[in-house]
This record gives C-alpha cells, structure tokens and sequence, in this order.
C-alpha cells in the first residue's frame, strides 16, 4: 500500500512503515527513545514491534494500566513524571504503541512535556488505526466526559500495521468497524455499500485503506474542526454521552466507543430524518446495517434522561446549545444542527422499537 501524505506526518502501512521509521530515526538523531504502552500492548505487541525494528537502540518503556477509565490526567501525570525520571529532554520521541486510548493520552503527553516532543503513533487496534491515531487530535477524559482536555498536534509519523489485529477479540474489531461504517455514511456512499458486504469483521485488512484516506482528507482540508471537519462527529454527539454514561454507572456493563457510537448513529440517523431530509429507507438501512453488527442495548426511561442530560457537556456546543451532524442523505452530512428538546427522547423510541 501506497504511503498516505498527512500535514507533517505520514502514514506509512506494513513493511513500508517500519523501514520509514528506521529512516526517521537515523536521520532524526534522538537523545532518547519512550515507548509508550498499556498492560496489553506490552504483552502482545511490544514483542513484535521490536522485533521488526532493524537497528542498535535502547528504547525505555513506559507503561499505564489498559482502558477508558485511565484516559486521565493522573495517567498523564504518571507517564510525565516517568518520562523525567528517566531523562526526557525536549530532543527525545515517544512512540505511542497501542489502541485509542494510548495514542490520545501519549500524544498529549508528548505535545505537553517540556512544551512539545515529537511523537509517532503505531495504533494497534482497529479503533485506532482508522480513527484515533490520525488527524491529531489527542486528550484525556475529565471524569466520565469524554476528550474535555487536549490539543490539536500532528505525529511526526503513522504506522499502519494491520498484523497487530491478530491481537484482538472480534468485540475489539467489531468496536473499530463503527467508525469504518461512519467515514461511508458521512462521504461515500458507494463505500458504505462495500462494508454493508461485510459479514465478518476478519474481513476489514482491505478496507482499512481506504478509511484512512476518507478520514485524512477531511482532516487536510479542515485540520482545526472549523467546519468539514466536524462531519466526523457523526453520531458522536449522543455516543459520547453514552459511553460516559455507562462508563459511570458501575450497575450497567461499559460499552466499547464503537459499540456506543454505533447506537449514537441511529439516533442522530433518526434526528437526520426527521431534521435534513434522510429518507425513511435510508435510515431504515442503517439502522438494520448497525443492528447486524452490534447488539442492541436496553435503555430504561432513566438511562434515557441522565443521557440527555450529559449532552450538555458534549465539546461541539457553542453558546449554550448542543449541535448536531445529521445526514441528508447517505454519503453527505451537514454540520451545527440544533434539534428540538422532544425529538432527543423521541429517538431513543425509535431505537427501541
């Protein structure tokens, strides 16, 4: 596969990528080498990616315990202050080896400690291969609210190694396809008709690619979420409220992002029909589509309204009001949509039915 251009930073796939990293790293001369992991990368990746690293150098590790729940600033804290324990200057690299939790909370912590170190992402999940290792936004959660802290950096480089999928549980992968489903729904039609194909989630190897350029062109062109860029929170705003719900809520099961973005996708699908012009067979088509892959999760009415009530701290609101992306049709979104209080608790209806 061919190397994708990105700002600063490219995305390199398999053999390719680790060869342009030996590269960087020759060239780049760093004082010193962080590799970032959680308890699972460093059982199940970090072998295989030092493995394949050609060349003599001493790489420190640095690891935080796996999760959603640790995405925090006292994780943040942690690796900071081991980064200066060890010796971190302002000419060391972090490499951020893991799934979306580690590339967004590393690449805050390299874009922070001592005002910026460069840094370069090797997702290892699905999740973050199509989504959070790319287009630079990185962050932690603030309690149960999902990216309240973070900035907007670009990694010096992306590698794409899709051998690391062996690693996962289908649940893992079924978590990253939502995003694959979201980048057809919000551009490309003709995409979104590939991966409904789809049967099973061992099948993606293919289609990664392509998500990646859909994803990376957005962000090209709109690199600050000024205005295209926001059609990537399809389905966003509602997800997020729901994953930090049952995030929180310790007598329900946590949901994966994707599994709870898949959900946050019917729901604004519902608000699309009813707001810009979706037509009842398209959602009816996605709505089936979702509930093909992920099970359907059961909402009591007080489920429902501490939802709503979190959608008040989704990042998107201006000026007191809480926006949407919603489609008008599949393949084209539109942005900073306001919908009637009503019609929020009516989509869950919708959902249930």
């Amino acid at each position: 596969m061919e190397s994708i251009i990105s700002f600063s930073a490219q995305i390199h796939f398999n053999y390719l990528g680790y060869e342009a990293f030996e590269y960087h790293l020759k060239k780049s001369n760093y004082s010193s080498i962080f590799i970032l992991v959680d308890q699972n990368t460093k059982e199940h990746c970090l072998p295989k990616f030092l493995a394949s690293v050609g060349g003599d150098y001493n790489f420190e590790i640095v690891e935080i315990k796996s999760g959603e729940i640790n995405k925090s600033i006292s994780s943040c804290i942690k690796v900071w202050e081991a980064l200066s324990a060890i010796g971190a200057d302002r000419q060391s690299l972090l490499i951020n080896l893991g799934g979306g939790v580690i590339t967004d909370l590393g690449g805050f912590v390299a874009s922070t400690f001592r005002r910026g170190i460069d840094f370069i992402n090797v997702p290892t999940s699905l999740l973050a291969m199509v989504d959070a290792s790319v287009g630079g936004k990185t962050g932690v959660d603030m309690g149960m609210l999902k990216n309240q802290i973070g900035v907007i950096n670009q990694p010096k480089m992306v590698l794409i190694i899709p051998k690391f999928l062996n690693t996962l549980d289908r649940r893992q992968l079924n978590s990253g396809f939502a995003e694959m489903l979201k980048h057809g729904l919000i551009t490309s039609e003709p995409f979104w008709r590939v991966l409904k194909k789809v049967n099973s989630v061992d099948q993606l190897e293919d289609h990664i690619y392509e998500s990646i350029v859909i994803k990376n062109e957005i962000v090209r062109q709109d690199p600050r979420e000024k205005s295209l860029r926001k059609i990537l929170n399809f389905g966003h705003t509602f997800g997020h409220a729901i994953e930090s719900y049952f995030l929180e809520n310790q007598e329900r099961e946590s949901l994966l992002h994707g599994e709870a973005i898949a959900i946050g996708m019917i729901l604004e699908a519902f608000l699309s029909h009813q707001q810009t012009g979706l037509g009842i067979n398209q959602l009816e088509d996605i709505k089936m589509t979702l509930l093909k892959h992920f099970e359907k999760v059961d909402f009591n009415d007080n489920d429902i309204d501490a939802i709503i009530d979190l959608l008040k701290f989704d990042k998107k609101n201006s000026h007191g009001s809480i926006f949407f992306v919603l489609l008008k049709r599949i393949g084209e979104a539109q942005i900073d949509n306001r919908v009637p209080d009503d019609m929020l608790s009516q989509a869950f209806s919708y959902y249930k039915d």
